[in-house]
């Protein structure tokens, strides 16, 4: 079976969760099954119509198109739609009317991205969620039939459950407790109130992630706290980047929201206690000792996660162990599962 793999065109123009999650799955799906080839679509050179099977990451910038195109030629499509939690029914509702009265005034020559959103997931033969939360989101805000949506988490790399703190502190000079926030330096993903909320803690914050130009100005106001620091955007695969996870004492991510954030599962996989956003599709259960939401903007109840933590953390060998299902292989064999149910005729076919 050919897959082909696409999302939008400048995806791998920058680093985060969700190139991270479409290189492991097509490396995963190329391990586990060698019925299978799966490769990241040029469509400037090849047609859809040269594979078995179409799976789109994200239902957002554009990829709409990507999917008719695919239905167009009779192409199987999985999405992964990456929707936010926060689509509720009202929000829905809301953005549904927003999108009729956006057409008449525009004499229909305007289209919403919640309504190419709601026409990707109508038109993908199936659908994968990361979590309940967002098949939940799919289904309440898009009007998407449960019956076609599947949930399979992320996985995590390896070198996250093998990492050392050593070479982290060697490498930066850092050797006591310290709050570690890895991500884009943004307002959304709001490290300028965690510094705030870790005021007067002495739990330095440590940063490490990449910024656009228009965040320059933000990147310097949370630096302006004498407790923080920048380290800069590290590759995926850095194994600095697994030992600053294993160094840190608490990781935390308080970002307005996030749908599955890789970070947190990487963190824990290290054998570290995170306080993260309340907005999220990420549930484990059991977690309530090593794994704190919280809402982002609440920068005591930030403060007060963090400081616990910090102060009493959990056995390392028990966080790791509640995350040690997570792997790209698992997820792999169950998307691959899916690409049958679509194009069984094409098993035992490369």
């Amino acid at each position: 079976m050919r897959v082909g793999i696409l999302s939008y065109p400048m995806l791998f123009q920058r680093e985060g969760g969700l190139q991270v999650q479409v290189r492991e799955t097509i490396a995963a799906l190329n391990h586990i099954d060698p019925s299978m080839s799966a490769e990241l679509v040029d469509p400037a050179r090849q047609r859809l119509a040269e594979f078995d099977l179409i799976h789109v990451f994200s239902a957002f910038n554009g990829n709409v198109r990507v999917v008719e195109a695919a239905v167009d030629l009779g192409v199987p499509v999985v999405l992964s739609p990456l929707v936010s939690p926060s689509w509720s029914r009202n929000a829905g509702f809301r953005a549904r009317v927003a999108d009729r009265l956006a057409g008449r005034i525009s004499a229909y020559n305007l289209q919403t991205s919640y309504a190419q959103t709601k026409r990707a997931l109508q038109l993908a033969d199936l659908v994968i969620a990361l979590g309940d939360a967002e098949r939940d989101a799919i289904i309440s805000g898009f009007l998407t039939e449960r019956s076609k949506i599947r949930v399979f988490p992320n996985g995590i790399s390896r070198q996250f459950f093998t990492a050392k703190a050593e070479l982290f502190r060697h490498r930066t000079g850092i050797v006591g407790p310290f709050v570690l926030c890895v991500g884009a330096v943004s307002p959304y993903k709001n490290q300028l109130g965690l510094a705030h909320a870790l005021e007067g803690s002495e739990l330095p914050l440590v940063l490490i992630g990449p910024v656009a130009r228009d965040d320059h100005a933000y990147l310097q106001s949370v630096l302006k706290s004498p407790w923080a620091r920048w380290i800069g955007a590290l590759d995926h695969e850095d194994p600095l980047l697994a030992s600053a996870f294993a160094a840190a004492s608490v990781v935390a991510l308080p970002s307005q929201g996030e749908i599955f954030p890789l970070s947190v599962l990487e963190a824990l996989a290290a054998g570290t206690p995170v306080v993260m956003t309340q907005d999220s599709a990420l549930h484990l259960d059991g977690a309530e000792s090593m794994l704190r939401k919280v809402a982002w903007n609440d920068a005591r109840s930030q403060r007060e996660a963090i400081v616990d933590l910090a102060a009493r953390p959990p056995e390392r060998a028990s966080v790791q162990a509640m995350v040690e299902q997570f792997t790209w292989q698992r997820v792999a064999a169950q998307v691959a599962g899916c690409y049958r149910e679509l194009v069984p005729e094409a098993q035992g076919a490369v």
